[in-house]
């Protein structure tokens, strides 16, 4: 059943669907997941926060499934280390930010990593003078032994 707002309200639960309205993460190229960097710390500046992370790209998916049941711990723990990584495979870093509901992420490819780094770092550069500086605490009184020497 459709209702007005969009969504497809589930027959006899009353649960609503989302998921053709869930805000879904965007691959975009380096440059363009820089400048779209830009615009976020740009919202963000007065208020709000922004999350950027990275971490290593493998090309997977999805998780991989848990082992057999027939395999004890020590024999697991073997035959995934006996499985060699592709030595032709590129390394590759995933990058995302997200900024309330909206996510961005990039591929960045080894041979792209220092370009990368120093225009990333020149965002960073340009974009930290806004921080909140932290409340210091107040300064302890002298102690009693440290006023009468």
């Amino acid at each position: 059943v459709e209702e007005p707002s969009g969504r497809a309200r589930l027959e006899g639960r009353g649960q609503v669907d989302t998921s053709a309205t869930a805000i879904e993460m965007v691959l975009l190229d380096n440059d363009a997941f820089l400048s779209e960097l830009t615009r976020m710390f740009e919202r963000v500046r007065t208020s709000g926060s922004i999350s950027v992370t990275c971490k290593k790209y493998t090309g997977k998916t999805r998780p991989t499934p848990k082992e057999r049941r027939g395999l004890t711990k020590k024999q697991a723990k073997y035959s995934k280390a006996s499985e060699p990584e592709t030595p032709d495979a590129e390394h590759k870093c995933l990058m995302r930010a997200v900024v309330g509901g909206k996510k961005i992420s990039t591929l960045i490819t080894n041979k792209d990593v220092t370009r990368f780094q120093m225009a990333y770092g020149n965002i960073l550069k340009a974009n930290m003078d806004s921080l909140k500086k932290k409340q210091k605490a107040a300064k302890a009184r002298k102690s009693p032994k440290m006023a009468t020497q």
